[in-house]
């Protein structure tokens, strides 16, 4: 295992006087994310930045990996009949009430959480908590709103299917972890969404909007004793019943490939990955510098484009395909890391083993100046990704669930700063070498190399 030498270079990095100092002075600075926990278990966590305006939600531990085969797309059709009426409010009072408030009220669903939030006035704090206890507590789940949400969501499952990206991205999760929850559409099949009914959709509600996997979170101006008497008027009495044990079942990842042939397509959109890790794993921060060192690149950067990137170099001035974008994804357990790319079909082969050309490079060559400025890119671009009530409160949600607590700037720049070179290689080795490739293809994908060829280049 490679935690020992991660951890040891964070311990280093905290023995240092010198950046103690520094990370005591930078914490003077910063709002402090406070988290309290109510007795029936939900937490309550705000930064309070003492701005005019503020976002609040609700974060849920209910995505669509909580679902099984039959149910499998309940959770998303649950969030969206959040907004069609609940007993005290029909559909347009709703509507109207947050239309004068000068309020957002937005909903999205994940495979692992699902997520209500209200950007509003400061003053407007209380009745955006009343809004969303109301409509995640009390919607009524009417017969006739529920057949005409069901057209709409088939409709958004059309429009998803001509976005190649996100298309390519579920079959690469089909892919990676088969006949598992995290192999699933967040969506579901469309023989599922034609036969979810009522019970379903309050089946999955009273298993899994329970208040031990609820964070009430706030950021901007929310004063946290205020957002925590609101959680105890609003959602102190909820109890929830569920079956649910609160350990996940493994997601097992499978090195397979998915191969959808269109020869209209002038290009082809692919992805490839091998399994990351989950949030809580300690070689998630190596992975994500070098996620950071492959980088990402498309025509409109030229050959010059990136430059902190060699395989954005490469392809640049060997014309090897139209984009590329390295990602992350983390869950729970486990993750996709991998490259999505784009390419016509005589560059696509070329392009696949020079991507799995530089992961060999991570593993046995990447330079300390490489990896010194992929730590400055990604310190930079965690902060800059906290500019605004709605992103902070998106990062107090999803880290108070995953985490258990909200991770300090200045922690995190010491994890980041106790990465060096050997730590990058021998993380990539560990994830790289020889491990079992999953892919996705969509389009003119008959000049693609055979799995058994590019699974050997992990060796």
């Amino acid at each position: 295992m490679l935690r020992r030498p991660f951890l040891r270079a964070v311990r280093n990095v905290h023995q240092s006087k010198t950046l103690k100092s520094a990370l005591q002075s930078k914490v003077l600075n910063l709002p402090e994310t406070k988290v309290t926990r109510l007795p029936n278990g939900l937490r309550v966590a705000t930064e309070d930045s003492g701005m005019p305006t503020c976002t609040v939600g609700l974060w849920i531990d209910a995505g669509s990996r909580y679902e099984n085969e039959h149910n499998n797309g309940v959770a998303h059709f649950l969030e969206h009949m959040a907004f069609k009426g609940t007993s005290t409010r029909t559909q347009t009072g709703l509507e109207l009430e947050v239309e004068n408030m000068g309020a957002h009220l937005n909903a999205c669903t994940s495979r692992e959480q699902t997520i209500f939030q209200a950007k509003c006035l400061t003053k407007d704090v209380s009745q955006a908590v009343d809004i969303i206890s109301d409509i995640t507590q009390s919607s009524k789940y009417g017969e006739s709103e529920i057949e005409v949400e069901r057209g709409v969501i088939l409709r958004e499952m059309q429009e998803i299917d001509m976005n190649l990206q996100e298309l390519v991205f579920d079959h690469l999760h089909a892919a990676a972890f088969q006949n598992t929850p995290l192999g699933r559409t967040i969506l579901g099949p469309v023989e599922n969404i034609r036969g979810i009914k009522r019970k379903d959709l309050v089946e999955f509600k009273t298993n899994h909007y329970i208040p031990p996997k609820m964070v009430l979170a706030g950021a901007g101006g929310v004063d946290h004793e205020e957002l925590v008497q609101l959680a105890e008027h609003y959602f102190g009495t909820s109890c929830g019943q569920s079956d649910f044990s609160g350990i996940l079942d493994p997601c097992k990842f499978t090195g397979s490939e998915v191969r959808l042939s269109d020869k209209s397509m002038p290009l082809v959109h692919a992805a490839i990955a091998v399994e990351g890790c989950g949030w809580v794993n300690p070689e998630s921060i190596p992975l994500l510098i070098a996620n950071i060192l492959i980088g990402n690149w498309d025509r409109s950067h030229g050959s010059g484009g990136n430059i902190y990137s060699k395989l954005a170099h490469k392809v640049g001035s060997e014309n090897l395909c139209h984009s590329f974008l390295s990602f992350n994804t983390c869950y729970k357990d486990t993750g996709l890391w991998g490259v999505y790319l784009v390419s016509d079909g005589k560059s696509l082969n070329d392009m696949i083993y020079s991507v799995q050309e530089e992961w060999n490079r991570l593993c046995t060559s990447v330079t300390e100046e490489e990896v010194s400025r992929a730590k400055n890119l990604l310190m930079t671009n965690s902060l800059l990704l906290l500019d605004g009530s709605t992103p902070i409160f998106e990062d107090v949600g999803r880290q108070i669930l995953n985490y258990g607590r909200r991770i300090p700037i200045p922690e995190m720049e010491a994890r980041i700063d106790g990465i060096d070179a050997k730590v990058v290689r021998e993380v990539c080795t560990q994830f790289l070498k020889n491990k079992p490739l999953s892919i996705a293809a969509i389009g003119s994908v008959d000049e693609l190399v055979d799995y058994e060829t590019l699974q050997k280049q992990m060796c």
